[in-house]
């Protein structure tokens, strides 16, 4: 064969039609988690991120940094607390709406917290100790897709409103208010840059809130929870009695057992001078009749 002649190589197997590329993985939703309780936020963390379409990308103490992880993460929904230091949830709502949808949950079932909520731009509102694990999941998901979730107590709330001729935009309440988890559709919020502007401006002149209301839009009392003398643990219990929750919730969300909180509940009364849950609660509230015979 001649110099620089082409000599073919002994011949390739066949390898068959060339391999697809693999399908690129579905983005997971963006979650930004807003309480103040550390063992509220690690539960919620733990529970939604361990589903492979969820991830929590920040946690918030407060409204504050609710309002600064969200701006710079810009996640798909927001869960908000309501009873936050600092700048609570009600105060923050308006600001976060303008970035991303938000999902109230939180201890609050108070209706005019409700219905504040939900005239602010939330995209729900679900009440702890109201809604099963897999329900919370539904719903954020539902929030990101613009469906609006409520628990019973919401739920309730806003049909209170509705017959007094009080509740917000009619249209975008859901039927069937009295099931225990109902969805409907809502609009989305506006995200408008101007109005994005205007929330940065004004969240950043915000006050920390102490003994103010958002809901009432003026000053409340405060009373003096330290007269009591209630341990950090106590002040916990305390807030969730308050709150409405029952001895089996406080339980689960304390991770300690019924026993444990029946004793805690015990040293609780002693110290708040009270014989019942109704007592305690008034006398944490600062809402019961004054014993001129008595002092805290």
């Amino acid at each position: 064969m001649p110099d620089g002649a082409f000599e073919p190589g002994p011949p390739h197997p066949a390898t068959g039609p060339p391999a697809l590329p693999p399908a690129p993985a579905t983005a997971r939703l963006r979650v930004v988690v807003a309480d103040d309780n550390p063992v509220v936020r690690a539960g919620l963390g733990v529970l939604l991120s361990g589903r492979a379409d969820i991830q929590v990308v920040a946690e918030a103490a407060d409204g504050r940094e609710a309002y600064e992880k969200t701006l710079h993460h810009r996640p798909d929904v927001v869960l908000l607390d309501v009873r936050m230091p600092g700048v609570d949830g009600i105060s923050a709502l308006p600001h976060l709406v303008g970035i991303a949808p938000v999902l109230m949950l939180t201890y609050s079932r108070e209706s005019e917290i409700v219905h504040e909520a939900l005239r602010l731009g939330a995209g729900g509102y679900l009440v702890h100790g109201e809604f099963t694990a897999d329900q919370l999941v539904q719903a954020v998901r539902d929030t990101r897709n613009g469906r609006a979730n409520f628990t019973a107590t919401a739920a309730d709330a806003l049909l209170a409103h509705m017959r007094h001729g009080t509740a917000p935009n009619r249209a975008a309440l859901p039927d069937g208010l009295g099931a225990a988890l109902t969805t409907a559709p809502v609009r989305a919020p506006v995200h408008e840059p101007s109005r994005q502007r205007e929330h940065s401006e004004s969240l950043s002149q915000l006050q920390p809130l102490v003994g103010q209301s958002s809901v009432t839009g003026g000053p409340v009392s405060s009373p003096n929870r330290q007269q009591y003398g209630l341990s950090s643990r106590e002040v916990e219990i305390m807030e969730l009695i308050a709150s409405g929750m029952s001895n089996q919730q406080i339980a689960a969300t304390c991770f300690i057992s019924e026993k444990t909180v029946k004793n805690h509940i015990n040293r609780i009364f002693t110290k708040l001078h009270s014989t019942s849950r109704s007592e305690a609660i008034a006398r944490w509230l600062g809402t019961a009749p004054q014993d001129p015979g008595r002092h805290p």
